[in-house]
């Protein structure tokens, strides 16, 4: 169990740490000389059944606040220090509301200095605590009357300690993967760079590699843990919960780490910019204004940033709300981490709250629907909210992104995916995980476009795949759609006829007219296949006006017959076929195609040019068989290129 002090400058916090472990937490030479606490310290003491205290030591000057929040991020159990004589002070007060805010509600107070005075006072003092603590999350919490100087009351302390300790359960966050904030760094001979902190979660073990983020350099550090402590013992494992102490080698300089940084597994090192959580004013605080500048303590970190408001235009003492941090720097978080905001004085808190989602939409921020799952997202029930995200998202949720905001082991992952009856698909790396109702409204959806488009262009062959991708669903991943079609075209609910997708009940007739005058005019697009004759050159060669050569050109391409390249440039299927054969080879080859190559290949003879063969790698850009890098056109690696091959 990991104990934090707090409590108002010279209440004994310090002495009292020293009386319970024997260990001066003061370590600089500054804090020896004045008396004070200015940095954390760290202290352990063994117990009986072999386990061990660890104590982070914090300041209690007004001035070092953040170095409080510091120690106090990961703690399990607070011991608020008050001196009888003086009472609850201004930090006493400060700290107390930081605690609650942080969300720690175990704790005890040792009421300080009880031999130095009278017995009335000490009444008087006992009954300034219970006030104080009315209301707050340590209410009715055990105070221990001692004295930290002469000994007396600190055994019952520490049996106390040690029976909280006894009935402290491992943190269920050690089933995921490991992070641990940074509080302290120091190089030690033999060991090289070493960091200290609190593990928020999982495990780590000598060997293992970390990733160390974020970092100035613009990226993460990579390291190898060469060695630990854990609650100040040689160990060959750490967990959640633990004061751990990490040898750490990499290609880093020691002056490359600080505190406010993480350790964590590389899975999970995602900086992050902003994020979505919820807040709390502390009653007697002044209203939380929108876009107000503040200070953000998260993890051991202190970053300025702004508080935009989302379902409020003003929050009073006392009052929730739900927010967006915008950080000044990039940072790491988790879902469930607690952030506390101070003003940009750092004189006051200002609020304190919860991250609820790293991962916030650009995008309509305040809609009814965001607001309904932020408010979901509150409540730590993974599974409601999977459902609610699963519901509001026809594109599917990223359950790769999904499993690193909360932290879930794969296994644990795969659990809930089970359990919420999730339809999952994979994309590249990822995974997108779908609702049934919402796969079959996906489904509902493409079939109900094709059929307005039938309606809207019965003389259609029916639409291409990447077009009806957009008419169904514009941000779902191409490889989701792909597997809805081949769903549909499988159930016989979807037919395909060349690159055109349609109803199975959809056909289209081209008339006996439109036949014999295309007999007449296909020739003429035969005899050069890949620079086949435009619209006013057929006019010329055949005498058929132009505007009648369009519009049946035009038809015929609706039924599949031609495809309409450029402007009033139509090829035959067969030609387009063959040019994206082309087209792949020189791709697998080259590694792309580019018109110059394209142009040596189809145009040997002369009868075409590069502007020709640019416009045949654009039309295939178009329609969605390659993409465009610069000036070179590759065909797409996610299957695409080759089922329009395929089906042509």
């Amino acid at each position: 169990m990991i104990v934090g002090t707090a409590g108002h400058i010279d209440h004994g916090k310090t002495t009292l740490v020293k009386a319970l472990t024997g260990v001066d937490a003061d370590r600089l030479p500054e804090e020896k000389a004045r008396g004070i606490t200015l940095d954390l310290g760290y202290a352990y003491a063994p117990l009986a059944d072999g386990s061990v205290l660890g104590f982070v030591d914090v300041p209690g000057h007004e001035k070092l606040v953040r170095t409080m929040l510091a120690g106090a991020t990961g703690i399990d159990f607070v011991l608020l220090v008050i001196a009888a004589d003086d009472g609850p002070m201004p930090q006493t007060r400060e700290h107390l509301e930081l605690l609650d805010l942080l969300g720690i509600t175990r704790g005890a107070v040792a009421l300080n200095k009880v031999d130095a005075v009278s017995p009335q006072r000490f009444a008087e003092a006992q009954a300034e605590v219970e006030a104080l603590l009315t209301g707050t999350a340590l209410a009715g919490c055990p105070l221990f009357p001692l004295s930290a100087k002469s000994g007396e009351g600190v055994a019952a302390l520490l049996a106390h300690l040690a029976a909280e300790a006894a009935r402290t359960e491992a943190r269920e966050a050690a089933q995921g993967r490991f992070r641990l904030a940074i509080d302290r760094c120091f190089s030690l001979a033999g060991a090289g760079t070493v960091v200290t902190g609190t593990a928020h979660a999982g495990k780590v073990g000598a060997g293992d590699t970390v990733t160390i983020a974020p970092s100035a350099r613009g990226g993460p550090l990579r390291a190898r843990v060469r060695s630990l402590h854990v609650q100040d013992r040689p160990a060959p494992q750490g967990a959640a919960g633990e004061r751990i102490a990490l040898a750490l080698s990499g290609n880093f300089a020691k002056g490359e780490i600080a505190r406010g940084m993480w350790v964590v597994d590389p899975a999970l090192a995602v900086p992050l910019l902003r994020f979505h959580g919820e807040l709390r004013v502390p009653a007697g605080q002044a209203p939380l204004r929108h876009l107000q500048n503040v200070h953000v303590h998260l993890g051991t970190e202190d970053i300025m940033g702004r508080v935009a408001l989302l379902d409020c235009a003003e929050t009073g003492p006392g009052a929730t709300a739900l927010v967006e941090i915008l950080l000044e720097r990039e940072t790491l978080a988790l879902r469930g981490d607690r952030f506390v905001l101070r003003d940009a004085g750092a004189q006051r808190t200002v609020a304190g709250g919860r991250v609820l989602d790293i991962f916030p939409p650009a995008r309509h921020k305040r809609s009814a629907e965001r607001l309904a799952l932020l408010g979901a997202l509150r409540a730590d029930d993974l599974l409601a909210a999977l459902e609610l995200m699963t519901r509001q998202g026809l594109a599917g949720v990223d359950l790769e992104r999904l499993a690193v905001a909360w932290n879930l082991a794969p296994a644990q992952a795969d659990a809930l995916w089970l359990r919420a009856g999730l339809r999952q698909v994979r994309v590249g790396e990822a995974r997108l995980g779908f609702a049934a109702v919402s796969w079959a409204a996906l489904e509902t959806r493409l079939l109900d476009a094709l059929a307005r488009e039938h309606e809207r262009a019965p003389d259609l062959a029916g639409v291409e795949r990447e077009r009806l991708r957009r008419m169904t669903a514009a941000n779902l991943p191409r490889a989701a759609f792909d597997v809805l079609v081949g769903e549909l075209l499988a159930a016989a609910s979807l037919a395909q006829t060349r690159a055109w997708l349609h109803l199975p009940s959809h056909a289209v007739s081209v008339s006996a007219a439109d036949r014999d005058l295309f007999a007449v005019l296909k020739p003429l697009l035969d005899a050069q296949p890949f620079n086949p004759p435009r619209v006013r050159d057929v006019f010329r060669a055949s005498g058929t006006p132009e505007d009648t050569v369009r519009q049946l050109y035009r038809r015929m391409a609706r039924g599949g017959e031609l495809y309409p390249v450029a402007h009033d440039h139509f090829f035959t299927a067969a030609a387009v076929a063959d040019l994206a054969a082309i087209v792949a080879r020189l791709s697998a080859e080259k590694g792309a195609a580019r018109a110059a190559d394209l142009r040596n290949l189809i145009y040997a003879d002369g009868s075409g040019g590069r502007k020709v063969a640019i416009q045949i790698l654009e039309f295939f850009d178009r329609i969605g068989y390659t993409r465009r890098v610069r000036d070179e056109h590759v065909v797409r690696a996610n299957g695409a290129g080759q089922a329009w091959m395929d089906n042509n």
